[in-house]
């Protein structure tokens, strides 16, 4: 079942098109990539899934229903630009902000001992926001967002301004949160965290959807056919190779083996047959085929979009 779906959601603003027909479906207990250069469109989909901007056509289903404004509060949403009053204190904010999305004073502040003691952020309680830094800001924002427990949360990047210890954190809180349920939508331009942490993504570039799908079946639909090679041998590898089928990318020394990047010319063989060919000959030490990074499929893609 589809926790959130955008089915032809457009979106223009005077002669601008933010979205054009933009569909995507998210699954129950997923985490979503949702990416795009700067000015794509990703900001503009959330913001209409948060029902803060109106769709100009197209509709939004949160369980296989219209969404709702009453649904609003069962979404916790991280926005990329934070918004925490600077002169409140931190403690009688997050209260605040709980309160807001229907949690008792009693729940919330329980619940926000919890998540300061986790953080290790019990002495900023009674601090004004503005003498915290953006990252522990940052922090604050975070547990507000995720604190009344919601099942669908959309983070808009969500680590800027982190320091690689504070990114682990959140990484593995996030995690934590899709074991416990959660279905979580994910905007970033950090591709190494898609890789890490997705396992579904869409590629939105200039209001269009131009790439959807579950990640690992995107690598393998964009695949080279390059395999890479550590092995040892007295024997040349081109002499045992069909150079009919394949070529030899690179060949270089490693420490007391070599590494070599095949190119399968031929798709109708198989890999298998790549090892058939060299197994007499040579003392294989690992053997991989290098599927394409989410990086390398974002760039190629936008690129070639740009280009056409």
């Amino acid at each position: 079942m589809y926790k959130l779906q955008a089915l032809d959601v457009t979106k223009r603003y005077d002669k601008f098109m933010a979205l054009d027909r933009v569909s995507i479906e998210i699954p129950n207990q997923s985490i979503y990539g949702l990416l795009g250069p700067n000015g794509a469109g990703k900001t503009t989909l959330i913001r209409i899934i948060n029902m803060i901007s109106a769709a100009d056509g197209g509709r939004i289903l949160l369980e296989g229903k219209p969404i709702r404004q009453e649904d609003i509060i069962k979404i916790g949403y991280l926005p990329e630009e934070r918004g925490l009053y600077k002169k409140m204190k931190v403690g009688e904010q997050a209260l605040y902000l709980a309160r807001l999305k229907g949690m008792t004073a009693h729940d919330a502040r329980s619940r926000l001992k919890y998540w300061f003691e986790k953080f290790e952020m019990d002495s900023w309680w009674n601090k004004k926001v503005e003498d915290l830094s953006k990252g522990m800001q940052q922090k604050v924002q975070f547990i507000v967002t995720i604190l009344h427990d919601p099942k669908l949360l959309i983070f808009d990047e969500p680590f800027s301004g982190f320091d690689p210890i504070n990114v682990n954190l959140l990484k593995e809180e996030i995690l934590n949160l899709q074991k416990q349920g959660a279905t979580i939508i994910f905007s970033t331009h950090n591709m190494a965290s898609v890789e890490e942490l997705c396992d579904h993504i869409a590629l939105i570039h200039k209001g269009k959807k131009i790439l959807s799908g579950e990640i690992h079946s995107i690598k393998e639909e964009n695949k080279s056919h390059l395999f890479e090679l550590a092995y040892r041998t007295e024997t040349k590898l081109e002499s045992l190779l069909n150079q009919q089928q394949f070529s030899i990318i690179e060949n270089k020394p490693d420490h007391n083996h070599q590494i070599a990047r095949i190119k399968m010319l031929d798709t109708s063989v198989r890999s298998n047959d790549l090892l058939k060919q060299i197994i007499s000959g040579v003392e294989i030490i690992s053997f991989r085929e290098i599927l394409p990074s989410i990086n390398d499929i974002f760039i190629r893609e936008v690129s070639g979009k740009d280009e056409g």
